[in-house]
């Protein structure tokens, strides 16, 4: 498997001061890097559980995103056998400009990718997995079928394991979404990301109300799917808009919402606005209790896949309990 270096070398992806190709962010690199407080540092990953969980994830050739991103809970999950799979390959079609992830021509499908995603849950006993991918404008279908794919043979080999995947918007994929869902994931998540007002200079090859049609269309298809989506803060919004995001995706019927700090990769991605402090994501979470999710998870070092398993439990619990006092 080529190394991200080795792409670059290639050219297989944009390097960093190339990412002017059409419809990609367009970011002027900044003087300096804004400093992180203190709340916002991690310890580097070091652990045993660390490296026994980066040996599983290389001997069968998977990618992930805790890698690819940049993610700073690195070493917590994967000290604790966590970790989100990148199905797809790890080179993606768009360039949003908050994003670590490489640009450029992507990777072929690897059609023994599903049964090595298999493998690994079932090899660890993992719980809960989640899976994830780049954006695959190329593939006819966004890649839906991989997804499908690699949830049926996880059902095969590990029928334990709960199963979260994480897509992409599937924009001008006519079918795609139907093909996951028909799947029946467990919880499906597509992040929102950010407030509309950014959504030409933060994720410009995105629309935001067609993700929020995506996440209402699989409660439509199949109620029974929990949906979940996440927003990063301190890249400019205001409280208000980040209120009505909030509104919008409880409009769609999302269940679970995730707020978390953006952070940001290199000079060339966009710029940090402001670090948010503890208490104001408190505030977030308990706007978005009162305002009717199932489960809210906000605070700096939040991520999507966070905790996903633990707090799946939690979800699952508490719709449980909802629907026992709703016949009571």
């Amino acid at each position: 498997m080529l190394t991200r270096q080795d792409k670059k070398d290639s050219g297989q992806v944009a390097k960093l001061d190339n990412k002017d190709l059409k419809g990609f962010a367009k970011i002027q690199p900044k003087d300096k890097m804004m400093r992180k407080p203190d709340w916002i540092r991690v310890k580097a990953p070091i652990s045993k559980g660390y490296q026994e969980t980066k040996e599983i994830l290389q001997s069968r050739k998977l990618v992930t995103v805790c890698e690819e991103a940049a993610c700073p809970n690195i070493g917590e999950c994967w000290e604790q056998k966590h970790a989100t799979v990148m199905i797809l390959g790890s080179v993606c079609t768009r360039a949003c400009s908050f994003c670590n992830i490489e640009t450029g021509k992507p990777d072929t499908v690897n059609p023994h990718e599903p049964a090595n995603v298999a493998e690994v849950a079932e090899a660890t006993g993992l719980k809960h997995i989640v899976i994830t991918s780049v954006d695959r404008d190329d593939l006819a279908d966004g890649g839906a079928d991989q997804f499908a794919k690699s949830i049926n043979e996880i059902r095969k080999k590990a029928p334990e394991t709960t199963i979260e995947i994480l897509t992409p918007d599937f924009l001008r994929k006519d079918g795609a979404l139907e093909v996951v869902v028909e799947a029946k994931p467990d919880v499906f998540n597509h992040n929102i990301e950010t407030v509309p007002g950014l959504y030409q200079t933060i994720r410009p090859g995105a629309r935001y109300f067609h993700s929020l049609h995506l996440l209402k269309r699989v409660k439509e298809i199949d109620p029974s799917i929990f949906t979940k989506s996440g927003l990063m803060v301190g890249l400019g919004e205001k409280k208000e808009e980040i209120l009505q995001v909030m509104d919008d995706l409880r409009s769609a019927d999302v269940d679970f919402m995730t707020i978390g700090q953006y952070l940001r990769p290199t000079v060339r991605h966009a710029p940090v606005d402001r670090y948010v402090d503890p208490e104001e994501f408190e505030y977030y979470k308990k706007m978005a209790y009162s305002k009717g999710f199932l489960m809210v998870a906000s605070s700096p070092l939040t991520r999507s896949s966070y905790h996903a398993g633990d707090d799946f439990a939690q979800m699952r619990d508490e719709r449980n309990k909802r629907l026992e006092a709703k016949v009571n």
